[in-house]
């Protein structure tokens, strides 16, 4: 099995990505308009800006509480004074990142999740998964990818918990079918009358999926009501989703998205090319080869965060554990990676 070759990024351009990343959280503080407050819910807590129009108090949703949110906060004031200089800062970083061979997006995606971006959807719990969420793991992992099929798609996945997007009270602004549909996408008609979790650029080949894990037996269709779509439910979704965290993709000066760990991104991929269906070797063998590649880089840079993701998997019960076996069966080379640890 074929998977993508490892090169290290160098240390100018792994600095200039982390930089990139931490002006980006800075940019996305600054928007706040009023006063934060915290809300707590269970044993999580989350902020929200309050602020007033004319008569209304509205809440828009910050993020959940964490030391780096509350610093951020904290500096406000200056945040706000450092937009200008920090867009330009942003640009002169793309630069040197293209300079250093990152991989950059395509007009057709980058402009898209710019815009989700600035509609809330990853504020909100949207994550990116799938082939793009593996391709931002470069700058996360300070790795280099040589271009090849593992790192091409066509389609665009997001997924969210439908819990936390119901609990938020909160939601993205425009809607995100005007965003589609200002971007010439059109729904993908379900198999069920009345659901659309695909949509359809016609002019690029662009596909949009959006996902949400399943805790029933069966896998339907369910509501995002922050995102404001509709969502294919999947199983072993919600060992991908959980504990996410901050990206910057290659678009003009920069877009904060969220992706999943990528040590849960690897495992879920195995367990995801045992699911496909024997037709669709193409897509088990580019699952394996992905998530092949991220053990390796992973077992020799952070093997206890590698390590503890796979025990995870494992202890959720017999048909986790079939599953990875399943494809670990055909990948030796991963599975004494994965048995060292």
């Amino acid at each position: 099995m074929k998977v993508l070759n490892m090169e290290s990024l160098s240390h100018i351009a792994h600095a200039a990505y982390h930089d990139l990343l931490r002006l980006l959280q800075d940019d996305a503080v600054s928007e706040i308009r009023g006063t934060p407050s915290k809300v707590n819910r269970g044993n999580k807590a989350y902020w929200y800006d309050s602020y007033r129009v004319g008569n209304t108090v509205h809440k828009t949703y910050i993020g959940e509480d964490t030391p780096a949110l509350r610093a951020r906060m904290e500096r406000l004031i200056d945040l706000k004074a450092e937009t200008t200089s920090r867009r330009a800062a942003r640009a002169r970083l793309i630069r040197i990142l293209r300079a250093e061979g990152m991989m950059d997006m395509d007009r057709a995606t980058g402009s898209l999740l710019n815009a989700m971006a600035k509609a809330g959807v990853f504020r909100l719990g949207g994550t990116v998964i799938g082939t793009h969420a593996f391709r931002l793991y470069e700058g996360i992992l300070g790795l280099r990818y040589s271009f090849n099929q593992m790192a091409q798609t066509d389609d665009l996945d997001i997924a969210s918990f439908e819990r936390l997007s119901l609990a938020l009270d909160d939601t993205v602004s425009p809607p995100l079918q005007k965003v589609l549909r200002d971007f010439t996408f059109d729904p993908v008609p379900g198999l069920d009358k009345g659901t659309t979790w695909r949509w359809k650029q016609s002019r690029s080949g662009l596909l949009v999926e959006f996902l949400t894990p399943s805790f029933e037996e069966a896998e339907g269709i369910r509501p995002l009501p922050a995102l404001g779509v509709q969502a294919q439910s999947l199983h072993h979704l919600n060992y991908l989703l959980a504990e996410p965290i901050k990206a910057a993709a290659l678009y003009q000066s920069g877009v904060l998205v969220q992706i999943p760990r990528p040590e849960r991104f690897a495992i879920h991929k195995l367990i995801v090319a045992a699911r496909r269906r024997d037709d669709d070797h193409l897509k088990s063998n580019k699952d394996r080869a992905q998530a092949a590649f991220l053990i390796e880089a992973l077992a020799e840079d952070r093997p206890d965060d590698l390590r503890e993701a796979y025990a995870s998997a494992r202890s959720l019960g017999p048909r986790w554990r079939e599953r990875l076996n399943q494809s670990l069966k055909r990948m030796p080379k991963t599975a004494e990676k994965l048995g060292a640890l």
